[in-house]
């Protein structure tokens, strides 16, 4: 039986909860997966320490907390990609990732090799 939409997006968000906890130590409050034409577009909500918090009070910190963030998620692309990838049966061609210091959220976008949308539906 083929997987409905709801259903990859959530195992998705299991396989990026699973990464987070496993290869950062710790698992962002929510996840949620939303694929979107050739796009995976995921919102990780309550990724911030309250340490991180309080860095983030000044420019200066706001942007080390990022570029540390940032690269210790570029650290272990290849293992989303190749995660991305065994869940949607398609080649990951680039990876996008910002994170709000005011919210707590990270967005991370996974462009794919083809339209997967318009194969689910």
């Amino acid at each position: 039986m083929e997987k409905t939409k709801g259903v990859l997006e959530a195992e998705i968000s299991k396989v990026l909860t699973h990464w987070e906890k496993n290869y950062l130590g710790r698992g962002s409050v929510s996840v949620k997966s939303d694929i979107l034409r050739d796009m995976v577009v995921v919102v990780l909500r309550g990724i911030l320490t309250p340490a991180e918090y309080s860095v983030c009070k000044d420019k200066e910190g706001l942007l080390s907390i990022k570029e540390m963030r940032n690269t210790l998620v570029e650290s272990g692309i290849d293992e989303l990609k190749e995660a991305i990838t065994n869940l949607t049966g398609l080649e990951v061609l680039s990876f996008y990732t910002d994170i709000s210091t005011v919210t707590g959220e990270r967005v991370m976008v996974f462009k794919l090799s083809e339209d997967l949308q318009s194969r689910l539906l």
